[in-house]
């Protein structure tokens, strides 16, 4: 995973609570086995009509939003069923950021193992950018080693992080690279085993 420090980018708004994993990417979609290619079927069925084409009721297919990579969301994002498919659809799309005033467990979890820096904002602030978001195009960076989202002008805003979680996105590990951080401490151990054997 490519490490994040500091990312700056366009903001998408999606102003919908209870955003679930099943609306994130649907369930036709997950027969492909490797990581890459769910990006172009994320939130399909709000952006495509039955024939496959664009819905112009969904913001998303907007042009002013192409190229976003913070993507901001309502309460609750990312509930229902724990698919590690749908983070791999918002990375694969292109997002790097997802801000929102909460996350489903599971979810949080499968973006940090997949490189997606989830931020919690209060409502409040949380709705401050998505209404701006709405009415112009935003840039903001997110600042995962001051833990700090900051826009041009008005938005100086703190989030809290876990120490692991923090620790696993600014050195790009997943879970495998952490347990790899104790190889010395393994193999001592495995040499200490083949002795007592």
């Amino acid at each position: 995973m490519e490490p994040i420090r500091v990312h700056s980018g366009l903001v998408y708004p999606l102003n919908r609570s209870n955003v679930d994993t099943d609306q994130i990417i649907p369930k036709q979609f997950l027969k492909r086995i490797e990581r890459q290619g769910f990006g172009q079927f994320l939130f399909y069925n709000w952006r495509f009509d039955e024939e496959g084409e664009k819905r112009d009721s969904f913001t998303m297919n907007d042009e002013k939003y192409n190229d976003a990579s913070i993507l901001i969301a309502g309460d609750n994002f990312g509930c229902g069923s724990s698919r590690e498919h749908a983070p791999w659809a918002i990375l694969d799309y292109g997002f790097k950021v997802i801000i929102a005033p909460s996350f489903a467990d599971i979810f949080y979890n499968n973006c940090v193992k997949n490189g997606i820096l989830p931020v919690k904002l209060t409502e409040d602030e949380t709705q401050a950018i998505i209404k701006k978001a709405e009415q112009q195009k935003l840039h903001l960076t997110v600042d995962l080693e001051k833990q700090l989202v900051v826009d041009e002008d008005e938005f100086n805003f703190s989030f809290d992080i876990s120490d692991y979680h923090k620790q696993m996105l600014l050195n790009g590990w997943d879970e495998i690279a952490v347990t790899l951080t104790n190889e010395e401490k393994i193999t001592a151990y495995e040499e200490r085993q083949q002795i007592i054997g």
